[in-house]
């Protein structure tokens, strides 16, 4: 009944093997292609668009807020004009000075031609 199939046993050997240090083939240095070259060109002319774009606006906004400040300046320099004016206005329009200035010219007051105005 040794009919049956048998594996065949066989004995391995392991030997050692030396350990190889893999190689490293030195990096082939890759040039920058023509492509890579537009696009640098391209991006770095981009750059320089935008900063000259935001100097440009920039010194803008300076002028403007110049001119502004200006304007405001001018503005409260009318307003105290306007004040001296009216204050002016109101010492000029006292009775008194006027009664005195109507005596200077020979003028004489008469109570029946004499309205009075209010202001609203």
């Amino acid at each position: 009944m040794e009919n049956l199939a048998r594996k065949a046993e066989r004995n391995y050997v392991q030997q050692e093997r030396p350990a190889v240090k893999p190689k490293h083939a030195p990096a082939k240095r890759r040039g920058i292609t023509p492509g890579e070259k537009i696009l640098g060109i391209l991006f770095m002319a981009f750059i320089c668009v935008v900063a000259v774009k935001m100097v440009s606006t920039q010194a803008s906004i300076y002028g403007v807020n110049k001119q502004i400040q200006d304007v405001e300046s001018h503005v409260q320099e009318q307003k105290k004009s306007n004040a001296d004016l009216k204050m002016q206005v109101g010492e000029l329009s006292r009775f008194e000075r006027i009664k005195k200035e109507a005596n200077k010219l020979g003028l004489k007051l008469n109570e029946d031609n004499v309205k009075v105005v209010d202001k609203k």
